[in-house]
C-alpha cells in the first residue's frame, strides 16, 4: 500500500496551481488570521494501490482544526488517475469527500474481501466512510477530479 509523500518539483506546482486556478479558488480565510492558499502540496503516486498520480493540497496545519486530521483537496488530473482502496479504522478516524470539480467513481465495500458497491461522482456530491469499511475513488472524466477531504477521529 503505498503512502509515500512525494515534494513537488517548481513546475508541477505550477501547473497545478493553474489547472486549479481555472476551476476554483483555494484561498483559506482561517478565523484570526491572514488569507492563505495550502500550507502544503503532496504528491502521491499509485496512492493506496490506485493507478497515477493524487495531488493532496492540505488547507490546514496540523493544530489549526479540533477532532480533525485533514482538510484537504484531493486531485485526481486525469481519467487515468485513482486512490486505490483503504480503511480508516485502524487509525480511528471517519472520512467526508465533497466533491467540487470533474466526474469521478466511489466505491465502497465493507470490508476487504466484499464485492464493492459503486457510486457516480459529480459536483456536489458528498460521500462518508467510517470504521472498518473501505472506499476507493477514480476520475472518470475528462477533466480532473477535484475532492475537498475532511478526516476528522471517531468519538
Amino acid at each position: 500500500m503505498a503512502r509515500t509523500r512525494l515534494p513537488l518539483s517548481p513546475s508541477e506546482k505550477q501547473r497545478l496551481d493553474a489547472l486549479l486556478d481555472e476551476v476554483m479558488d483555494t484561498t483559506v480565510h482561517h478565523y484570526g488570521a491572514p488569507s492563505r492558499s495550502a500550507v502544503r502540496y503532496d504528491k502521491r503516486e499509485d496512492m493506496y494501490d490506485g493507478s497515477g498520480t493524487v495531488y493532496l493540497l492540505q488547507m490546514f496545519e496540523d493544530d489549526e482544526l479540533v477532532n480533525n486530521r485533514i482538510g484537504a483537496y484531493m486531485v485526481l488530473p486525469t481519467g487515468k488517475d485513482s486512490v486505490g482502496f483503504h480503511t480508516h479504522g485502524d487509525r480511528g478516524e471517519q472520512e467526508v469527500y465533497v466533491v467540487m470539480h470533474g466526474h469521478g467513481t466511489y466505491l465502497e465495500k465493507d470490508h476487504a474481501d466484499a464485492e464493492p458497491r459503486s457510486y457516480p461522482l459529480d459536483k456536489g456530491t458528498i460521500t462518508t466512510v467510517r470504521g472498518n469499511a473501505f472506499h476507493a475513488v477514480r476520475n472518470a472524466g475528462d477533466t480532473p477530479l477535484i475532492i475537498f477531504v475532511i478526516t476528522t477521529f471517531e468519538p
